[in-house]
């Protein structure tokens, strides 16, 4: 394997210094001059029509400057997928969930704007209030948008192969239903952002976002404005799972009131407006059938999924589509049928969030192979092994695995988890589970259709060539892409770690789809790597010109030209560079020629030096409707044993220990690709044990806060063995693909899986309270 000196290490985060010190400024953090500090009127009503709307007296209270409602907003609709824009500034018509916005003031100081909000009179009709699928879609209700008068905003039917043919061959079949709940994203830091718009006519706007680009197109497009006179700029994220890839009426509102007002505005949302705004995860119901030989070859699948969409749209035509797409692999599967129904219903609209529409299919299927493998006397493990897909097999949807190392993935856990000792082994209230995950590593498509690149890149030499900047528009939001990038560019150009200064998430800095699908570490890194070996030919060209020595017999490593042809005379050039610094650096004449002074040379020949590199992916796999979604230049895997304890009286559950193999492709920065992997592992945890969003019934979130709300705390958190698995991915940089998203599929099954071995049940509804483990002991007990 070739040696790298900044890649495959464990160097630290760009970031770390700044966050760890406080010095890290998140959008609520940033003050400007004049600055007037907005807030909204949300629907209480989960479905209701707007008869009128009276903010007079709102308008009248002192240090109030501006009042919007859809009188004075852009009526033009966005969304996510152009396809289903379903969303305007403020409702119109009517509010369709408890939440929707109405309204938003700016005035002095944030407690003046609530006061205003206060005082807005809104009448209301109020409407039937659907908030599950079965009334949604009953005979004769009452449309949530008019374009979709049965409630049904989106529908998928695929089938490769003849699924029902080939169930004909099959020695078993078994069907099982599987169910989740809606979830939260459950960052830390709540949206936020700040709008200035300028006289001349230029709008900025900081915001926490995962994609500044497709906030930018947004904005332009609602508002009216020039996409040149819109520039997004993200400040440190702190966190974002999903929820903050899209724009937001936080941003859209907050843009309209700078603009009408000329003044910044600063808009926050509480914990609560979290919860409500939503965007994160849906609420599903899977049921799967699944055919196989009684040797255990997996012949077909069938999947019907009904998908909780809430209000709007948001991201769910992609979620509706991935929740059956990524069951297509990493097992060998020549046959599947998937029919899928995204539901309007009088709920917060849900969105994307790790693992984007994969995780609920994954944890009802692994939990369904568990199942099979059982009752075809095979372990569970060696029934996976024996259906696996292995690099260059291509799915029965044309997804290409140009690299996979699920293989490698399930022994590593089996081997190092002691799987052969503890299976079907271990006392009665003790269990061990296993499962596999799957994901994209970017998307294959912009979510908009166009030609453009998913990335671009610059990397500027400073002109004493002691400094290389690079400017990407990628989105860090805490995830260690800039680290990531950082290092990349230092590999490529040949120089030290700390000699790159990364400026990112800026719409300024050219384009960048952002944070999510795990695209950074494949499509932002390869626009990186392009851009500084862009640089490096162009300062080895111009050192090939002045030593008159072929360009191909030189190199830059660890910030020091290499000459592979023995020892350079280069006295002269570094003699004249000396001359030309006097008094201004103190240079010490060593052996090497240093990477500065190469710079220096190539500036005073071509004048600043800038290389910039652009990625798209290539011609991906997939002629059928739907294929833009799930395709991928490549794909990572992932596989999980769990061990828990079930307490057999309470029905109780803990998770005792994680071994998690990932298959990354490269691990650029190894530290970092084990930090996702944990990350993943502690947020499926969350979502198999604990979280859901609760409603009461007229649709209002009765647990929006983190005391009600409960996630995983470091307490909840087992004993976690990260193994990183490298296959050499030929389409990522370096060898790279994905971890931040695949690592959490396996976690649901496997944890389900486990408990089935300690206890005896199945659970088929999440989150695992106790209460339903207690209940499914006691059925047990009756039979």
């Amino acid at each position: 394997m070739k040696e790298y000196s900044i890649i495959n290490t464990r160097l630290p985060r760009v970031d770390a210094h700044a966050k760890v010190t406080g010095d890290a400024r998140y959008t609520d953090d940033l003050s400007m001059p004049n600055m007037l500090y907005g807030a909204l009127l949300q629907s209480p009503l989960a479905h209701a029509k707007i008869l009128n709307i009276d903010v007079s007296a709102a308008k009248k209270l002192a240090g109030v400057k501006e009042v919007v409602t859809s009188s004075e907003a852009s009526h033009v609709k966005f969304g996510v997928s152009p396809a289903r824009y379903d969303e305007t500034i403020f409702c119109g018509d009517k509010a369709r969930y408890a939440g929707d916005e109405i309204a938003a003031v700016a005035a002095v100081d944030y407690e003046t704007a609530i006061e205003a909000v206060s005082l807005i009179k809104v009448d209301y009709e109020e409407l039937p209030c659907y908030l599950n699928i079965s009334d949604a879609t009953a005979e004769g209700v009452m449309p949530i948008h008019a374009d979709y008068p049965d409630n049904i905003g989106a529908e998928v039917h695929q089938e490769f192969g003849n699924v029902e043919e080939a169930f004909k061959t099959c020695d078993y079949i078994r069907t099982d239903k599987f169910v989740n709940k809606k979830q939260d994203g459950a960052f830390l830091e709540p949206q936020s952002c700040v709008a200035a718009y300028d006289l001349n006519g230029n709008l900025t706007l900081y915001t926490s976002t995962q994609s500044p680009h497709y906030v930018q197109r947004t904005i332009a497009m609602v508002l009216g404005l020039p996409i040149g006179k819109v520039r997004v700029i993200k400040p440190y994220v702190g966190g974002g799972f999903g929820p903050k890839a899209a724009a937001s009426t936080l941003e859209l509102a907050a843009c309209l009131l700078s603009i009408k007002t000329g003044r910044p505005v600063k808009m926050t949302f509480t914990r609560e407006q979290v919860f409500l705004h939503s965007r994160a995860r849906h609420q599903f119901f899977h049921e799967l059938t699944t055919g196989v030989k009684k040797d255990g070859t997996l012949v077909a699948l069938k999947n019907t999924c009904y998908l909780d969409g809430g209000a709007y749209s948001s991201f769910g035509i992609a979620t509706i589509y991935y929740a059956g797409s990524l069951l297509g692999a990493p097992y060998k599967l020549p046959n599947m049928k998937y029919d899928g129904y995204r539901v309007y219903t009088n709920k917060p609209a849900n969105g994307a969030q790790r693992g984007h529409g994969g995780v609920a299919a994954r944890a009802a299927w692994e939990q369904q192979l568990d199942i099979i493998s059982e009752e075809l006397g095979m372990d569970p493990i060696d029934f996976r092994l024996k259906n696996i897909m292995q690099r260059g097999d291509v799915t029965c949807n044309d997804f290409n695995m140009s690299s996979l190392g699920m293989k490698e993935c399930l022994e590593a856990v089996k081997n190092n988890s002691g799987w052969a000792k503890k299976k079907s082994k271990l006392p009665k209230g003790k269990g061990i589970g296993v499962a596999c995950g799957f994901f994209v590593s970017g998307a294959g498509f912009p979510i908009y259709r166009s030609e453009t690149f998913h990335a671009t890149a610059m990397v500027k030499v400073s002109e004493d060539g002691g400094t290389v900047s690079l400017y990407t528009a990628s989105a860090e939001i805490g995830q260690g892409s800039d680290t990531i990038l950082t290092q990349i560019a230092a590999e490529a150009l040949g120089v030290r770690y700390e000699d790159v200064r990364i400026s990112s998430g800026d719409t300024d800095f050219g384009i960048d789809l952002g944070a999510y699908s795990s695209r950074q570490t494949l499509m932002s890194g390869h626009a990186v790597k392009q851009a500084a070996e862009n640089v490096k030919q162009q300062i080895l060209g111009a050192l090939s010109g002045k030593l008159k020595i072929p360009l191909h017999d030189m190199d830059i490593k660890g910030g020091i030209i290499i000459f592979k042809k023995g020892k350079i005379d280069f006295s002269d050039i570094r003699s004249n560079y000396i001359k030309e610094h006097r008094g201004w650096t103190n240079h010490p004449a060593g052996e090497h020629l240093t990477f500065a002074e190469a710079a220096r040379i190539a500036y005073l020949e071509k004048g600043v030096l800038v290389g910039t590199g652009a990625y798209k992916p290539g011609e991906l796999g997939g002629k059928y409707k739907g294929a833009a979604v799930g395709t991928s230049p490549a794909y990572g895997c992932s596989a999980q044993v769990v061990e828990v304890t079930v307490d057999m009286e309470t029905g109780h559950v803990t998770v005792d220990s994680m071994t998690d193999a990932h298959d990354c492709g490269f691990a650029i920065n190894r530290t970092n690709v084990e930090g996702q992997m944990q990350g993943s592992l502690s947020m499926g945890l969350g979502e198999a044990l604990f979280e859901e969003v609760k409603f009461d019934n007229r649709g209002r979130v009765i647990n929006p806060t983190f005391g009600e709300y409960r996630i995983p705390t470091s307490l909840d958190m087992p004993n976690v063995n990260t193994i990183i698995i490298e296959s050499d991915e030929p389409n990522g940089p370096f060898g790279a693909k994905e971890v931040g998203e695949g690592a959490i599929m396996p976690t649901i099954p496997a944890i389900l899986n486990a408990i089935y071995d300690a206890a005896g049940v199945r659970i088929s509804e999440l989150p695992v309270t106790s209460e339903r483990v207690f209940t499914a002991l006691k059925e047990k007990k009756k039979k």
